[in-house]
């Protein structure tokens, strides 16, 4: 059951991996707003029916992709909310780029004195 757990979560080095590969983010492109059929989905590439199933796999397995029956077919779509590991992964890297913007216009441009002589 453990191992089920770790396939279906959206670990951050799972999903680092998974989006490392550029098909693989152009498919994640594809169902971000829309669920798509697997045959769709590798019309649109110039890789193997096979390789594309591939992708589609390890997307699914890193927590980035739902799957979804509709009699013969699968549709899948992004999991939005499977990036948020990633996020507050690179959060912890990247901190709040609006805060130091502020500090540094405040800093390159003080505001005048409003005391009076």
């Amino acid at each position: 059951m453990a191992e089920r757990e770790h396939s279906t979560s959206a670990a951050p080095d799972a999903v680092l991996r998974a989006l490392a590969d550029p098909h693989r983010r152009d498919i994640l492109r594809l169902v971000q707003h829309d669920e798509l059929p697997a045959g769709q989905i590798a019309a649109r590439f110039h890789l193997t029916q096979q390789a594309v199933s591939q992708h589609i796999g390890v997307l699914k397995q890193a927590g980035l992709l739902t799957e979804r029956r509709e009699g013969t077919r699968r549709l899948y779509r992004l999991r939005h909310e499977s990036l948020e590991p990633v996020r507050e992964l690179l959060a912890e890297f990247w901190p709040d780029a609006l805060g130091r913007l502020k500090q540094a216009v405040e800093a390159a441009h003080p505001r005048p004195s409003t005391r009076k002589p």
